[in-house]
């Protein structure tokens, strides 16, 4: 077991670095230390504003969602794997050529996954603050005892979405009814309580309070989600055949007052016949956008007069832009390379695909908005989450072309784009704040989102695509 585990995590780090460079990739986690070492010393500032505990709450909710969206890899299916790399050959396929059980493969795949993420994520992090705590009065046993929680609060993450996206795969209706339960736990608890049940969130409490009961408790319930996950795991889908009618010509026929018609039908139906549109939709976008609307609802007194609302809104602006990578995550510019199709037109037809896609986001906060009692402040909600997702993603056509989802962990592209955005997020959250209705302003997003975009088509036109 353990050749073939070390064997993946060379294969993921040798896919990693062909794509943007070892160095680049190497200095990623150097940089997420960095942050976490710098921001330490800003603690005592932020909590003249903001209690020790609720920054405590904002970082576990963060590595929370992270672990729901690293999680989400069980939903991309064999579509993905097939298309972007067929023309590799990737040990998660050995079962084909070696003794091995498929789910034998899949066990070291996910421990793989779990420990490859964790040292490039969460371990950072965690010792970024470590080493910082003699200088910040932080007690070194406070500071792991962070560490611990933060990977209990990714790792909760992970194999709540790797569970819920095998019970997925399983059967979709009783994937409902497992949310529906746990829902109405959730409320059951809250209602016999009087108190939010994301206090009770088990990584929480550890960091409240340690005892060794409470690191049992959440070590058991990870290693149930875990188990019954990977016994839920069917291999036979694998091999399933599908057939499908001719829809692209009706649905191209659809689409014809769009750039494109061709280029927009295609996406859809791979978004579609794959399973993705509703599996991201559930796991990618909504299951991480719930958690932080849950989260950060303790938080609201702290905030200004309906800031909540707009704090939502530009999360879900923010997760909304990773949209594009739905829609790029298919196939790469080489089977396009003898057609007359240029880079810059594969650019605008994802951009148009993932425009499509923005009712989802918008529906979501419209539906925060009615929920939370503040259907006055709809308008400028929805044009502020939408204005950012556009703005972020035409960021990040410029910066990653047609491969968002890969180049996200060069170090260079990510802290460009964590610059242009942060400056962003932090003016239009500050008018928000002052004056709701402020917040239609940021509808000005368009022009650096036009040029952006502008940008984006002269700079990969001039590229020479490479295979991934």
């Amino acid at each position: 077991m353990f050749e073939l585990f070390t064997n993946m995590v060379k294969e993921e780090w040798r896919v990693h670095s062909t794509m943007f460079g070892s160095l680049s990739f190497a200095l990623f986690p150097v940089m997420i230390f960095g942050i976490a070492f710098m921001g330490s010393f800003l603690l005592p500032l932020m909590r003249t504003t903001l209690p020790a505990g609720n920054l405590t709450l904002i970082v576990h909710a963060n590595y929370l969602m992270l672990g729901l969206m690293v999680g989400g890899f069980g939903l991309l299916g064999n579509e993905v794997m097939n298309r972007r790399f067929g023309q590799a050959s990737l040990l998660a396929y050995s079962a084909r050529s070696l003794p091995l059980s498929e789910k034998f493969i899949f066990l070291n795949f996910v421990i793989k996954d779990t420990v490859y993420y964790f040292f490039l994520w969460v371990l950072p992090f965690g010792f970024g603050y470590v080493l910082a705590s003699p200088f910040t009065g932080v007690s070194l046993t406070g500071a792991l005892l962070l560490l611990l929680t933060l990977t209990l609060s990714f790792l909760f993450g992970l194999c709540g979405v790797f569970f819920l996206s095998a019970v997925y795969a399983r059967s979709r209706p009783v994937l409902w009814l497992v949310l529906l339960a746990v829902c109405l736990g959730t409320g059951g608890l809250a209602a016999l309580t009087g108190m939010n049940p994301v206090l009770f969130f088990p990584p929480l409490l550890l960091n409240d309070a340690f005892t060794w009961v409470n690191f049992l408790i959440s070590c058991v319930i990870l290693a149930l989600l875990f188990g019954v996950a990977i016994s839920l795991f069917n291999p036979e889908s694998v091999g399933s055949e599908k057939m499908y009618r001719d829809a692209f010509t009706p649905l191209m026929q659809r689409f014809s007052f769009l750039p494109n018609p061709p280029l927009a039908a295609k996406d859809t139906l791979d978004l579609y016949r794959s399973g993705s549109l509703v599996g991201q939709t559930i796991f990618s976008f909504l299951l991480p956008l719930a958690v932080i609307w849950f989260f950060l609802s303790l938080l609201d007194p702290f905030f200004p007069p309906h800031g909540l609302l707009f704090i939502v809104a530009v999360t879900t602006g923010v997760i909304a832009s990773t949209m594009y990578t739905w829609v790029t995550m298919f196939d790469t510019f080489g089977p396009y390379a003898c057609l007359p199709v240029a880079v810059s037109t594969l650019i605008a037809s994802k951009l148009t695909t993932f425009a499509v896609l923005q009712v989802i986001p918008a529906i979501f906060i419209m539906a925060v908005s009615i929920l939370s009692g503040e259907v006055v402040y709809l308008i400028p909600a929805v044009v502020l989450g939408i204005s950012v997702s556009f703005y972020a993603v035409g960021i990040m056509a410029w910066l990653c072309g047609l491969s968002p989802n890969v180049l996200v962990y060069d170090v260079k592209v990510l802290f460009v784009y964590l610059i242009l955005v942060g400056i962003v997020l932090a003016i239009f959250t500050a008018i928000a704040f002052a004056n709701p209705y402020f917040a239609l302003s940021s509808a000005i997003l368009v022009i650096p989102t036009w040029l952006l975009v502008k940008k984006a088509k002269v700079r990969w036109d001039t590229v020479d695509p490479e295979g991934f």
